[in-house]
């Protein structure tokens, strides 16, 4: 679950996209949050006359599952109109016309009761403004005692999700834990390693002995010198800042202390494009790597050429370890630290946020929305926190020396379903909707040994000059969509230069004022002045 949003076809890249979550650093897990009082020998009808439950809603969100044909099907979501009484009616827009169907919804203002979406960049306060969807401060407060206890043990969480202008606009879709915001970092071929009798390499110049050694000493043993050391994928490489990092800086905006900054305009950023120069003139990445999409990565890894890249724990790691599985060969990945400048030093990396914007909405039209305010809380609840993120007890999962496991139905389904296939056909754990996502209930479906140990390596990354989830006004984001949409294109075709040699680095200079000319000051300022309200 890899999410901006952000990210794969597999269920991690999923989870990212979606953003995950689980249990913070106190006792103040959702198990712990109070659920409303349900029997659960009790008829729906009973539940939606004294509890308050809607009869019936629209729901407009992507459809969880791609083995059934309308989320109504999930046993989940059956489960729920059995305790609640509501009828559901699922809203799913065509797969890849999800923005063009947000659009024309906002536009016609023809809008069903409830839009899950990733509402964060798409002017929430705006909306509440002109009437399309609804303020729902006050209707958390009075009618979502499961979520208001959560923002209230966790005020961080509350924090992130408040709008510039003070508004709560969704019941979000939350994730509280490092096991489920850390999936992306620097891996290797461990086995390469093994015959070359190198150690993981931990700092810059490390890792550059060992790109050196796969180039030179022939580790795939096939008498040609067609090793790729480092396949560098844009893309991964610069969401979670490997080897950027080393030096203190990031891809992008990043706070030092209280002091906003942007990365490619500090002057670290010319000592990391030294280092990647260098790894290019020399071989050391592969040089045509500014072509290289998904697919021919795959064949690259897969076709025994690749040394080293930056990838994600299930869409890369897990997916080329379970591919090669079988292949009678010694492949074998490992993730490694993000490397340092020095033994023992520090460098920055990125997860995925607590909070990033996706939720679910209610429209201004829809009637009964202190009913639905009620229906959406259930989620955060100690029952149905078990429901949303493991679906239905005694098929689905079972409690097994007091936690919940998953059933061999998931984890070995007798139809041949994947894992996520068959967790999709059961809850929306993995996939989209307003809840909190259970860290134990992840840690049981990434069963490889190499994922769990490449993700306690990158969890030891800093992540302290990260950036909290900001809003701006509609003015700030106006302007500063502006700024980031050419500057944006000039920074990555400059980057590219500076790494191929097409651009002497003894223009960096050149390329510092032309990011003033195009008002990289302004944007830094409005990020500034959007952090300072966060703070506040």
């Amino acid at each position: 679950m890899q999410k901006k949003r952000k990210i794969t076809v597999t269920l991690l890249a999923t989870v990212v996209v979606a953003a995950l979550a689980a249990c913070s650093q106190k006792d103040s897990s959702p198990g712990n949050s109070a659920a409303p009082s349900v029997d659960p020998t009790s008829t729906g009808e009973q539940n939606a006359s004294t509890i308050g439950y809607p009869e019936a809603f629209t729901y407009w969100v992507t459809k969880g599952s791609t083995t059934l044909m309308n989320n109504s099907e999930m046993a989940m979501y059956k489960e729920m109109e059995r305790i609640t009484g509501t009828k559901v009616k699922f809203e799913h827009p065509p797969t890849g016309q999800e923005l063009d169907q947000f659009n024309l919804m906002m536009v016609s203002g023809k809008m069903p009761d409830v839009i899950f979406y990733d509402w964060i960049n798409h002017y929430p306060d705006k909306a509440i403004t002109e009437n399309k969807i609804l303020r729902l401060n006050e209707l958390i407060e009075e009618h979502a005692p499961n979520l208001s206890k959560l923002y209230e043990e966790r005020p961080y969480i509350k924090k992130a999700v408040m709008s510039a202008e003070g508004n709560m606009y969704v019941f979000p879709l939350i994730g509280d834990d490092p096991r489920l915001t850390v999936f992306n970092g620097p891996i290797i071929r461990q086995d390469w390693l093994d015959k070359l009798k190198l150690d993981v390499p931990t700092t810059i110049d490390e890792w550059e002995h060992v790109l050196t050694a796969f180039r030179d000493e022939d580790p795939n043993e096939n008498g040609k010198a067609d090793e790729i050391p480092l396949l560098y994928n844009i893309v991964n490489t610069e969401y979670s800042y490997a080897f950027m990092g080393a030096f203190g800086i990031t891809s992008g905006f990043f706070k030092d202390q209280d002091t906003i900054k942007y990365g490619p305009f500090e002057s670290a950023y010319k000592d990391f494009l030294t280092v990647m120069n260098r790894w290019y003139k020399n071989g050391l990445i592969d040089q045509d790597y500014v072509t290289v999409d998904g697919q021919l990565m795959d064949a690259k890894v897969t076709g025994d050429q690749v040394g080293a890249f930056v990838g994600w724990l299930g869409g890369n790691l897990g997916r080329y370890t379970n591919l090669m599985a079988d292949k009678g060969t010694s492949f074998k990945l490992s993730g490694t630290p993000f490397p340092s400048l020095s033994q023992g030093g520090t460098s920055l990396a990125n997860h995925d946020p607590i909070f990033y914007g996706q939720g679910a909405a209610i429209s201004a039209t829809a009637k009964d929305p202190e009913k639905i305010v009620k229906w959406l809380d259930y989620a955060y609840g100690e029952e149905g926190h078990l429901l949303y993120n493991f679906g239905i007890e005694g098929e689905s999962y079972t409690i097994v020396d007091g936690k919940p496991t998953f059933t061999d139905l998931i984890m070995n389904n007798p139809r041949g379903l994947s894992i996520p296939e068959a967790l999709a056909e059961y809850t929306v754990m993995g996939t989209q909707g307003p809840f909190e996502f259970n860290a134990d209930g992840y840690e049981q479906y990434m069963t490889l040994a190499e994922q769990k140990e490449a993700q306690a390596q990158w969890s030891k990354a800093d992540f302290s000059k990260l950036m909290p989830t900001l809003y701006m006004t509609i003015e700030e984001q106006t302007r500063f969509s502006a700024i980031m949409a050419d500057l944006e294109t000039y920074r990555q075709e400059m980057t590219n230069k500076f790494i191929m040699g097409v651009e002497a680095l003894d223009k960096f200079e050149d390329y510092i004022k032309t990011l003033e000319s195009m008002d990289i000051k302004e944007a830094i300022q409005i990020q500034q002045e959007a952090y300072n309200r966060y703070l506040k």
